[in-house]
């Protein structure tokens, strides 16, 4: 009796183009600025202790979320990134992030 187990379902690799099809995303669409709600918060978590700004909470195209990451980086001076639906700021910078976001009419929830 052989002890070989064989593989007998599932995919483990192909270059095969019908099995390599994306399955396309829908884009939502960008709600206007008085209608959304953004949180802003700071978070530490898996950051080896250095404090980031979050704001989450936007709805609409990825495009239109990283502008508006980009926009806020540069008014507060400092780096970031967006993942996850979300904007990360590098530092303490929640109360800056509150003023321009409401000047730029976002509704902000504490």
């Amino acid at each position: 009796m052989s002890k070989k187990k064989i593989f007998t379902g599932g995919l483990v690799y192909s270059t095969h183009q019908e099995v390599l099809h994306e399955i396309p995303q829908e884009e939502q669409e960008t709600l206007a600025p008085e209608k959304q709600t953004l949180r802003i918060r700071l978070d530490t978590k898996q950051r080896a202790g250095k404090v980031v700004t979050l704001i989450e909470g936007f709805v609409g195209a990825l495009e239109d979320l990283e502008q508006l990451g980009k926009t806020v980086k540069t008014k507060c001076g400092t780096g970031g990134s967006v993942k996850d639906g979300q904007i990360l700021i590098q530092g303490d910078y929640k109360k800056r992030a509150t003023e321009i976001l409401t000047q730029m009419r976002f509704k902000i929830k504490p």
